[in-house]
């Protein structure tokens, strides 16, 4: 039976890891997790970090004690791409090769299989009453009924074009839900009725603007956050 996720109880969403294993076992510290605490990770676990291996781990481990949601991110996306075609070119341009590298691997094929099947099963969104749920985002001209009717799910782990300054100024998002993503770098988590983007870029910890891991709680928006310390 697959879980639901409710509104009834805190919702930790947590943004873009890409590896930075350390980085994260300290923000779960942060968030003093409760057993009724519903976790959140909106994508991109793998890629560029040194630990891939090790997110993992712990992702799959958490998924043993607390309610867990695993969205789809695109890096995610081009891993399975990867294994499908074997065309290495769009993963290892995007930091595969930092995957590989954390499982002591030469292609990626001999990954465990239960890394692989955590990965294949992540979902591309997810959504409650009040609330949208995914790796990129929306279409920000669309509500949420037409982008599922005329987006595939996997589009909207890419999708970018509601955080241009265009929109982000005229806050006109016509989805009826707000949209919790990540997926684009932000020096500071945006926090609009319509929308709540967390990909304060923590893998870029050599750029002053970025190198935070972030964390939303839901419904109160508090913002949890750590610097990289991968």
């Amino acid at each position: 039976m697959q879980r639901k996720l409710s509104e009834h109880n805190r919702i930790i969403a947590i943004g873009d890891i890409h590896g930075c294993h350390r980085t994260l076992l300290r923000l779960l510290e942060k968030t003093e997790l409760q057993t009724s605490d519903q976790l959140v990770f909106l994508g991109d676990y793998i890629d560029r970090g040194p630990r891939t291996k090790d997110v993992i781990d712990t992702l799959i481990g958490l998924d043993k004690h607390y309610t867990c949601f695993f969205l789809m991110g695109n890096h995610e996306l081009m891993f399975l791409e990867y294994l499908d075609t074997r065309d290495p070119v769009s993963w290892f341009y995007n930091g595969g090769q930092a995957t590989l590298l954390s499982y002591g691997s030469n292609n990626g094929l001999d990954l465990p299989e239960s890394h692989i099947a955590f990965m294949r099963n992540c979902q591309p969104y997810l959504e409650t009453e009040h609330y949208f749920f995914t790796h990129g985002g929306l279409d920000p001209e669309l509500s949420v009924k037409d982008n599922l009717k005329y987006y595939k799910p996997e589009e909207f782990c890419w999708q970018r074009v509601h955080m241009r300054n265009s929109f982000l100024e005229s806050r006109s998002y016509r989805w009826e839900k707000t949209l919790i993503s990540a997926h684009t770098p932000v020096p500071k988590p945006v926090l609009l009725d319509q929308l709540i983007a967390i990909d304060t870029g923590c893998v870029y910890r050599e750029n002053p603007l970025f190198g935070i891991l972030t964390a939303v709680t839901l419904p109160d928006r508090k913002i949890i956050q750590i610097d990289n310390i991968d």
